[in-house]
């Protein structure tokens, strides 16, 4: 009994024990809240340097109104083309040492794409470079002789001749080794990449072999341009430098103006058609090569009644929400967000006319991001 009695003891709390005082308990919540807030600070950091959103803002441009507008006369299709265009290859059949480049990437004219083997040209050109130190040595001591009558005439032209023979022979062979270097014809962007390492390449085609024809595939991205056929019984709709929209298929609703450089004068029988060339008046990384678009040739018309004003700006459409019966926007004040409500006086497919609460110059974003909050910080495109 005396060993239970004992177990029973220990288990038993010492109320004799002085209790903590207040003002330690004090401390030690003081100390946790601080702890709470500093690490709820340092949180809030983070995430405000992290999580900041990206948008796609437009700049609010006044509307202008003349007295002529342009209608559309004439709808086509076609393709964005680049004019300059170019697979870069080599003069000659060789193998393929080492590549510097990759798809997407810059280049500038002038910088290396790749290197091929030129160890054999090295060689013949370290021969014949030995051959015309050889012949410039057998020159100079021929002129000395002919100084002293010890040499003829003859003897010098020919020491001349054979000099002047291995210096445009080393020139060709200093030539080939640079040639071994294949280099940027022009500025661009590289979207093939046809050759690797240890490949043949050579400028013909091989015949069905396992020789490449080139090492990549350069585009001008500001070349651009937009190819569409025209219906030859239309064709007396389009002239050159006549005002174009275009809408590429990948963006419906972005207007692009353009206008027309050229129409190519031949027609296609199999299909009717003639081709027109448009120039871009925009440029935008958007657009690429082989994108698909859809253009409307238009025409000038002068309005005979009286010019009508119309005040206000112009923003897209998909920047206007409604929110408790109120248009309002997303525009930028700095870095943050601020919901402005406006007045839209008129809408088309792919603009609104504001006439209160915005002014030209202001930014909004251009598509209205619900998930968006008022003050919020945000980064642009």
């Amino acid at each position: 009994m005396s060993d239970r009695e004992d177990l029973l003891n220990s288990l038993k709390i010492d109320r004799s024990a002085p209790p903590a005082s207040e003002g330690q308990q004090s401390n030690k919540l003081y100390l946790f809240g601080i702890s709470i807030l500093i690490v709820g600070f340092f949180w809030w950091l983070f995430l405000s340097d992290d999580e900041l959103k990206e948008v796609t803002t437009f700049t609010v441009k006044s509307l202008e109104m003349s007295d002529a507008s342009a209608t559309s006369i004439l709808d086509a299709s076609g393709y964005v083309v680049a004019r300059r265009r170019a697979t870069v290859s080599s003069k000659m059949t060789g193998k393929v040492m080492k590549v510097f480049i990759e798809e997407g990437m810059y280049v500038e004219e002038g910088q290396i794409l790749a290197q091929l083997d030129d160890s054999t040209m090295k060689a013949d050109l370290n021969y014949s470079q030995s051959q015309l130190n050889e012949a410039i040595r057998i020159f100079n001591r021929t002129k000395e002789l002919a100084k002293d009558e010890l040499a003829s005439q003859a003897s010098l032209d020919a020491a001349r001749a054979s000099v002047e023979g291995l210096e445009a022979l080393n020139a060709v062979r200093k030539q080939v080794v640079q040639d071994m270097k294949i280099l940027a014809p022009f500025s661009g962007v590289v979207v093939y990449k046809a050759a690797q390492p240890g490949e043949m390449i050579s400028p013909v085609s091989a015949g069905g072999g396992f020789t490449n024809t080139g090492i990549c595939t350069i585009v001008d991205m500001d070349s651009l341009e937009v190819e569409v056929d025209v219906n030859e019984a239309f064709i007396n709709r389009v002239k050159p430098g006549q005002p174009v929209i275009t809408n590429l298929n990948a963006y419906p609703k972005w207007d692009i103006p353009s206008e027309v450089i050229a129409i190519i004068p031949t027609a296609d029988r199999n299909k009717a058609t003639v081709k027109v060339r448009i120039a871009l008046l925009e440029r935008d990384e958007r657009v690429l090569p082989d994108m698909g678009s859809r253009v409307s040739f238009l025409r000038k018309v002068e309005n005979k009644s009286p010019e009508i004003v119309k005040e206000g700006v112009m923003i897209p459409l998909a920047a206007v929400a409604i929110k408790d019966d109120q248009s309002v926007v997303q525009a930028l004040d700095g870095s943050k967000i601020r919901f402005t409500k406006v007045e839209v006086a008129e809408e088309t497919a792919n603009y609104a006319r504001v006439i209160d609460g915005l002014k030209s110059g202001m930014t909004v974003v251009a598509i209205f991001d619900d998930e968006l909050e008022h003050n919020q910080q945000v980064t642009v495109k």
